[in-house]
């Protein structure tokens, strides 16, 4: 893919990325959209709803700012284990919501995070902070 066009996609998956996960955690903190009733259904205490509020924003604002490319490493790893431990915290509890959506929805957040990670441009690699190339 050209330099680009590949900017071009990181930039739109990305910002999907963001949108959603900052949403996310907004509704998680502020308690909104049924946030209660999916976490008191799968058994965790209300209070994981701050924790991973807060680690949510705080993840999409390190992927988003300019710099810090080990920061961001650890922010998509941390998004991705946030997406798919709640997809299989789903799962284990049996509550699959309409469709799937409950597993669905989280996955596709993760498969976001992915994309992101595998379209970031050489500025935002962990090698460009070592001076080293770094292949995705």
């Amino acid at each position: 893919m050209k330099t680009k066009g590949k900017t071009i996609a990181y930039w739109i998956v990305t910002v999907l990325l963001a949108i959603s996960i900052t949403l996310s955690g907004m509704g998680q903190l502020m308690k909104l959209g049924g946030n209660i009733e999916l976490v008191e259904s799968i058994g965790y205490p209300l209070y994981i709803m701050n924790i991973l509020g807060v680690w949510k924003i705080l993840g999409v604002i390190a992927i988003i700012v300019p710099g810090f490319p080990r920061l961001k490493e650890w922010a998509y790893a941390g998004i991705f284990f946030l997406m798919t431990g709640a997809a299989l915290s789903h799962v284990f509890a049996n509550d699959y919501g309409d469709y799937g959506f409950h597993i669905i929805l989280p996955l596709f957040y993760a498969a976001l995070n992915i994309a992101s990670w595998a379209l970031r441009p050489q500025s935002r690699l962990l090698g460009s902070l070592l001076g080293t190339e770094k292949h995705a």
